[in-house]
């Protein structure tokens, strides 16, 4: 059986306040054109197909129009899972009668986690949907108050799997979760992505999906495999932050033999522009041919600039974050030898400031913020010599 394994499309996404739909678009008909010329058997999304809640009206028509494409002109059976960034209500929404179009969308965790069966040359491959679901979501569906955490909500889960599978069959279960080879934390592969969790550890062990043939996983944005080749992330297929620059984006080509091993293939996409990052001094950089590709700009002039921003983007049109990384730099080396409890009102403001902002504090806005300090100052000496 050939399985086109994809994730984290995360349609309607902004990243840095531009719209990433028209190159989502781009990404996603290359796509359809390998699934045109693979003829796969089945296409797992695993989760975060879109980016938020709510998605804009461009992102729910791009996913309706790509998944009608999949599902209506190519006739390719589709198996998908809500993300923690997806709504499950949304999802869920009319996925009873869209199983009869080759559509399997499992929005909300039930109980009975039934398998969605395909048939190759070989027999009968049963697929396992687990969506994305809180320990708090988890512990109530199972009504077992010892559910806290996400790795005991995930072994809760394939425990209630395992009564009623078919060990005789290849079991394949597609997951949306931060699996590391002991459970033990590791760091994420994507700034773009949120945390599962506050307080409490998000890491689930590899060692749970041992009685699967295949292991399709969603969240972490970097395509790699967790323990060994069974238990695998697709990535995203784009680019979403600075830290993904490196990433080489696409999705994964599954062969499942008749004895339930798998062969993998990362088949890449190419991107309408690439995102990287750009380093050097200002007026070196503006020696750069034209480039419209995605960039986040390292000046590293020791002197802030004025109009900076405005000179990159005569050579980066789509530069999407600019910063001098010698404020960031002083920073981080006041803010190390200097605790933040010994700096005065306006060492804080500054430092809070490049923070928030990512630019340094200018003169003119240190000068409006030493005169309004100095006011709340004098108010406050006048109320303490009226009482």
């Amino acid at each position: 059986m050939k399985i086109f394994h994809t994730a984290d499309w995360h349609l309607g996404k902004i990243v840095q306040g531009v719209s990433m739909t028209r190159d989502q678009q781009f990404v996603l008909e290359q796509f359809i054109e390998e699934i045109r010329k693979e003829k796969p058997d089945v296409i797992i999304i695993a989760g975060d197909l879109y980016d938020r809640s709510v998605p804009p009206t461009d992102a729910i028509q791009l996913l309706n129009k790509t998944l009608k494409e999949i599902l209506v002109d190519e006739k390719t059976p589709i198996l998908a899972i809500a993300g923690n960034h997806d709504s499950a209500t949304r999802l869920n929404f009319g996925s009873e009668f869209m199983k009869a179009s080759g559509l399997h969308i499992v929005g909300h965790l039930e109980q009975n986690i039934d398998p969605v069966i395909m048939h190759d040359e070989y027999g009968e491959v049963h697929f396992y949907l687990v969506p994305f679901a809180e320990p708090s979501i988890v512990r109530a569906v199972f009504d077992d108050q010892s559910v806290t955490t996400h790795e005991a909500a995930m072994a809760k889960i394939i425990e209630q799997i395992k009564q009623t599978m078919d060990c005789t069959k290849r079991n394949i279960i597609i997951g949306h979760a931060f699996i590391t080879k002991d459970g033990m934390p590791e760091p994420n592969t994507s700034d773009s992505e949120r945390k599962l969790t506050i307080g409490g550890t998000e890491c689930i062990s590899s060692a749970l999906f041992e009685p699967f043939c295949y292991t399709a996983l969603g969240h972490l944005h970097q395509a790699h495999f967790v323990a060994n080749e069974k238990i695998q992330y697709a990535g995203s297929p784009l680019k979403y932050s600075e830290s993904e620059v490196t990433h080489k984006k696409g999705f994964l080509i599954v062969d499942l033999n008749e004895d339930g091993a798998v062969a993998i293939e990362k088949r890449m996409l190419a991107p309408v522009r690439d995102m990287r990052v750009v380093t050097g001094m200002l007026e070196d950089i503006l020696q750069h041919k034209v480039n419209d590709d995605y960039v986040f700009v390292k000046l590293q002039d020791e002197h802030y600039v004025k109009g900076a921003a405005e000179l990159v983007r005569t050579v980066y049109p789509n530069a999407l974050h600019i910063e001098r990384t010698v404020v960031y730099e002083q920073l981080e080396q006041h803010a190390t030898t200097m605790n933040r409890v010994q700096m005065d009102d306006s060492e804080l403001f500054e430092l809070f400031y490049t923070e928030i902002t990512g630019k340094p504090l200018s003169d003119e806005i240190k000068e409006i913020y030493t005169d309004v300090l100095e006011q709340l100052i004098e108010n406050e000496r006048e109320k303490q010599e009226v009482l």
